[in-house]
């Protein structure tokens, strides 16, 4: 059908104080990961045409900013998912941004080799002064970790500033010879500067190169890569440092004795990394892991073994490809899928088949999926979120500054589209949207906390009703839920808990008991108004919204525990649906599995097999495996972005195989191999 395709990664910060990622893409898009709640990406800006991001940094009181090509540094909001403000720093594009050690103050570095120093007020950055201008452009910055010094990665040198005055006190010339021939140009592409006063370069001819910047001297040079040593991430505790090549190798340096019985040090390459088939353009250094990431869009989080205790996931590598929300929306009724892009929404209908077979054969399609709409924003911004009415009749998406409402109608093989005009301002720059199961009604929530239902009619709207917020918080709203009956609407935030609403008076009904870690996914179940909730470390748990309290059956399960495998998955479940005539069944899926859940049957113990890949035997096999335990999995499928129920014994779930992706990407540095 479809081909839905990430960016690519150009850079990441780490902060140590939160356990946070924050992560830039080629399209601009930000996304912040909770290192600390499973990986998972809480939090995303979206992408803006205009905005090519090249540097990514944390600052004083956890505030997140960036710098990129168009020559403006902005900062982000944490609570509203938002851009604060954009400051324009009169340098030409920017390649660079490190904030100080205190996390005071931040540079820039320039196209027109200016180095600029701005100081970081609560509300905003104030310009404070200018470094003395170089020659060329700034690629790369680092401060000395007492902030007396910074060190300037540029185009065949390395300048090094005193802090305080903005003077240039050295300078270190770095050798063009790439593979014992003399290049036109070696740029910088990362510098990092150490306590005792080392500095470490990643350069395009593919070297890795120690300097003492008191004398100016090179220390040490090794030869790691055939192309571009495109960036490098240091340890908090200076012991180790990562770099990554164009080639897709990730290279492992650390700090070891020369002897046994001697206290002098040098710098060795202990381990090569091939995680990727592409550049990699960013890596981070956490306490415990390397974190890469590059043109190929995966996020690859690999654990230092020595530094972590317990040998469990934790200790597993990880691999982040897709994002942890539905870019994917269904009209069941018609069987049509909505594909969410950055700039456009692809509409299918499902092709059908009336063939027959047994179970677990392919049936040939008697006819193939439509394409029936493409509908391209006008704008440079990035779609946010998007919905498909379950009647298929309505169609809505936003922008960080415009929403969009339209009406369907179909004619035979026909379709036209209507766009519905004057949608109200407040309504813009909406986290979630979502039709009620009749389609009568659009609940819509706003990155300022707010919450508003809007009742659907022919050709337009009612004006939008607002829900009661809760006293004393004002967040964004980044996951909701109706009930199929209509009278509830769950709602989670990106910090808090879940709220129930009444539809109906549009008051708060009840607040679902706090818990650590983010919700991930969340539905309400037709007939009893149970409230099913995910979280990034794997729990569900049910809550009755009449009876404000957990389900016996939810009660049950935290009490036994689920299994050990269940909660070692490593991907979060973005979506839970229902069986319409099953009431005691729970579907759910992640990247890498589907799976049902059967509360009626016993809960499995980490004794019992959760999951045989083997296919059954026999008949009485596929028995004693539907009532052996409450968990049915599936991992037959290729990474899903979706899976729903359409019917009673219809399932429809969308792939996205990884060789797809690849075949996608331009093609990676071709390397000679032995014999070919």
């Amino acid at each position: 059908m479809t081909k839905v395709q990430k960016s690519g990664i150009r850079c990441v910060a780490y902060n140590n104080q939160s356990n946070r990622l924050a992560v830039s893409r080629t399209d601009g898009t930000v996304e912040i990961y909770n290192l600390s709640a499973n990986y998972f990406q809480e939090k995303f800006f979206p992408g803006h045409e205009s905005r090519a991001t090249e540097a990514l940094c944390w600052a004083k009181g956890q505030r997140l900013f960036s710098a990129g090509l168009n020559g403006e540094i902005i900062e982000y909001d944490l609570q509203a998912l938002t851009i604060k403000y954009a400051v324009d720093a009169f340098g030409g594009p920017i390649w660079s941004m490190a904030a100080s050690p205190n996390a005071s103050q931040l540079l820039v570095g320039c196209e027109d080799g200016s180095v600029k120093l701005f100081q970081i007020t609560p509300d905003k950055i104030q310009f404070e002064r200018n470094f003395d201008r170089q020659k060329s452009r700034i690629l790369s910055l680092s401060w000395h970790p007492a902030g007396t010094h910074v060190a300037a990665g540029s185009i065949d040198y390395i300048s090094v500033f005193d802090s305080k005055s903005g003077s240039a006190i050295g300078k270190m010339l770095v050798d063009r010879q790439y593979m014992g021939v003399s290049k036109r140009k070696c740029i910088i592409w990362g510098v990092a500067f150490l306590s005792d006063g080392t500095v470490i370069s990643v350069d395009s001819a593919g070297k890795v190169q120690i300097w003492d910047s008191a004398t100016g001297t090179l220390v040490k040079n090794h030869l790691v890569s055939n192309a571009d040593v495109q960036s490098i991430a240091v340890s908090p505790q200076e012991d180790s440092f990562v770099v990554g090549t164009a080639e897709g190798t990730v290279f492992h340096f650390q700090l070891v004795s020369v002897t046994s019985s001697s206290s002098e040090k040098q710098w060795v390459r202990t381990k090569p990394f091939q995680h990727h088939t592409h550049d990699v353009r960013a890596v981070a250094h956490s306490p415990t892991a390397l974190i890469s990431g590059g043109t190929d869009t995966h996020l690859v989080i690999r654990p230092l073994m020595e530094k972590v205790e317990v040998k469990n996931y934790d200790a597993a590598l990880r691999k982040i490809t897709f994002p942890h929300r539905r870019l994917v929306s269904c009209a069941k009724k018609k069987q049509l899928l909505l594909f969410q892009f950055a700039h456009h929404l692809e509409l299918w209908r499902l092709g059908s088949t009336v063939a027959t077979g047994k179970n677990g054969d392919t049936l040939p399609l008697s006819k193939n999926a439509d394409h029936l709409l493409h509908l391209k924003t006008k704008g440079p911004e990035n779609i946010i979120c998007s919905c498909i009415s379950p009647c298929g009749g309505w169609i809505a998406c936003s922008t960080a500054s415009r929403f969009f409402l339209y009406r369907l109608n179909y004619e035979h093989d026909n379709i036209s589209l209507q766009r519905v005009s004057k949608m109200p301002v407040f309504l813009r720059s909406a986290l979630q949207i979502l039709f009620s199961e009749d389609s009568t009604k659009l609940f819509v929530a706003s990155n300022q906390g707010s919450l508003r239902v809007i009742r659907l009619q022919e050709g337009g709207f009612t004006h939008p009703r607002a829900f009661q917020p809760q006293s004393g918080t004002v967040q964004s709203m980044c996951l909701l839920a109706v009930s199929p009956d209509g009278n509830w609407l769950a709602a989670s935030g990106s910090s808090a808990g879940v709220h129930v609403y009444n539809v109906k008076q549009l008051k708060l009904h009840c607040t679902v008991p706090a818990y650590n870690f983010p919700v991930t996914a969340l539905a309400i179940a037709p007939n009893t108004n149970n409230l099913v909730i995910a979280h990034s470390d794997q729990q569900v748990f049910e809550y009755s919204i009449p009876d404000k309290q957990y389900t016996e059956w939810s009660r049950t399960v935290q009490k036994q525990g689920f299994h050990h495998l269940w909660l070692q998955r490593d991907t979060p479940i973005t979506h839970i649906s229902f069986h319409p005539k099953r009431p005691m069944h729970i579907l759910l899926h992640d990247t890498y599995m589907f799976c049902l859940i059967d509360k009626s049957l016993p809960l499995p113990n980490d004794k019992t097999l959760l999951y045989n890949p083997l296919p059954p035997t026999n008949e009485s096999d596929v028995i004693r495996r539907r009532t052996a335990h409450a968990f049915k999995i599936s991992k037959k499928y290729k990474p899903l972005l979706f899976v729903d129920l359409l019917d009673e014994k219809t399932l429809v779930a969308v792939e996205r195989p990884l060789d797809d992706i690849v075949a996608q990407l331009p093609p990676p540095i071709k390397k000679k191999k032995f014999g070919t």
